[in-house]
């Protein structure tokens, strides 16, 4: 079989599986994320991890299984020989779901005893301690992700969190094993297994207690957790002999054409973001109280930009505001068609922009980058260089140049989006 990868993931969202992908380049893994199960005619270059983006962190329970388990049956068929469920570094998710659910699936499918449960990124100042989740100095619970409209994330115990979702037994492996290394970490693990947990949440406050995870996870064929967690991977592929060292792993090439923003996260990180960027080009917003269809707000916005993109000025598209201006639209239109009319108005910017020979979209939130690839058709990204913790540059396989940055909407610094069009000119 040709192609046959190293490292099979399948992630709960768009910007997650760039995370990912982003460690393992910077690993030196060559990695492919595709948009969603490649089909038949999805042509991937050669390459060591393919990461399967997926939508599926807030649908059903039972499509988000039913896709995830395809994935895996797709990756198990190209000779992965280890699986990674990427879930987002806040651990994004309710009571119904959908990420022990969709765990307990994959387990389940491979016949594995145990697998390790990680969202930790201290990059990003995620930290796990005593099964508690932080962001930042802040317990998860009392961080602004309490306040996410979809996926409120009040209680910080991971080992809570999983168990109301798993029908599994989930326990706790603590950092004073994990400090201790590699072999205490095993030591634990196999004491867990003994005692039938099938999910165990891992702390891990340091790079280096990420690194010891990973290598301590070299026979495990499940990994559930954030990107961090697979910083220490591609070192263990490289010493069974399996993965040489590749100095341009992220090497893309250059493209020409103007550039844009189209920012639609309200997180706190992509609002300072935004009024970074509307210092420095022109910035449009997106108001779905304008009007109640998504023509007529792509149709405004472009309005508003058509002498700057005439020019080939790069323009900021964005929708992003505070939590009172959200639930005013919300209490207005509904949270389920607010939320519909602002992706399906960047989806129709994202077309109408790459008509106008836009050839490098910066797109901010997981809900908005999904709205674009699918809008674009992208079936399948090569990882390029990363612009911030987490957050690469990539470029569409497909007959037309094409770059995209896919930021998670609470990544990267204040001047992010100026950043990572300087590195693309």
């Amino acid at each position: 079989m040709a192609n046959r990868i190293l490292l099979g993931a399948i992630a709960d969202d768009f910007t997650g599986a760039t995370d990912l992908a982003n460690i393992l380049v910077r690993g030196g893994m060559r990695t492919v994320q595709t948009i969603g199960i490649p089909t038949a005619d999805t042509g991937l270059p050669e390459c060591d991890a393919v990461v399967v983006a997926l939508k599926s962190r807030t649908i059903p329970v039972g499509e988000a299984v039913a896709q995830s388990l395809a994935a895996l049956e797709w990756l198990k068929a190209r000779g992965a020989r280890q699986f990674f469920f990427k879930v987002c570094s806040t651990f994004d998710s309710t009571d119904a779901g959908n990420i022990g659910q969709v765990a307990d699936a994959l387990l389940d499918a491979l016949g594995e005893k145990i697998a390790v449960v990680c969202p930790a990124y201290p990059d990003n100042r995620r930290t796990v301690f005593q099964g508690h989740l932080f962001v930042g100095e802040a317990l998860l619970s009392d961080s602004p992700m309490r306040n996410h409209p979809l996926t409120p994330m009040t209680d910080a115990s991971l080992v809570r969190v999983m168990g109301r979702q798993s029908r599994h037994p989930v326990g706790l492996l603590p950092w004073s094993k994990v400090g201790a290394g590699e072999t205490a970490i095993n030591e634990e693990l196999a004491a867990l297994a003994a005692q039938g947990v099938r999910h165990a949440v891992v702390d891990a406050v340091r790079d280096q207690d990420l690194y010891a995870i990973g290598a301590a996870s070299r026979n495990l064929r499940l990994l559930t957790g954030g990107a961090g967690l697979a910083l220490g991977l591609p070192q263990n592929f490289r010493e069974a002999g399996l993965l040489p060292v590749e100095a341009n792993a992220d090497a893309l090439g250059t493209v020409g054409g103007a550039a844009a923003g189209l920012a639609g996260s309200c997180s706190e990180a992509t609002r300072a973001q935004v009024a970074d960027m509307a210092r420095r080009c022109l910035a449009v917003v997106i108001d779905p109280l304008v009007a109640d269809d998504a023509a007529g707000l792509a149709a405004a916005a472009l309005g508003k930009a058509a002498g700057a993109l005439s020019r080939g000025e790069t323009v900021l598209f964005y929708s992003s505001a505070d939590p009172a201006a959200i639930a005013a639209v919300q209490s207005r239109l509904g949270l389920e068609h607010a939320a519909s009319l602002v992706e399906q108005t960047f989806a129709l910017l994202a077309q109408a922009l790459v008509a106008q020979n836009v050839r490098r979209l910066v797109v901010a939130g997981g809900e908005t980058s999904g709205a674009v690839v699918g809008a674009l058709g992208v079936k399948a990204l090569a990882i390029g260089p990363q612009i911030d913790p987490g957050v690469p540059w990539t470029r569409v396989l497909g007959p037309e140049p094409l770059l995209l940055a896919l930021k998670s909407g609470n990544f990267g610094r204040t001047d992010f989006f100026s950043r990572a069009l300087d590195m693309v000119q």
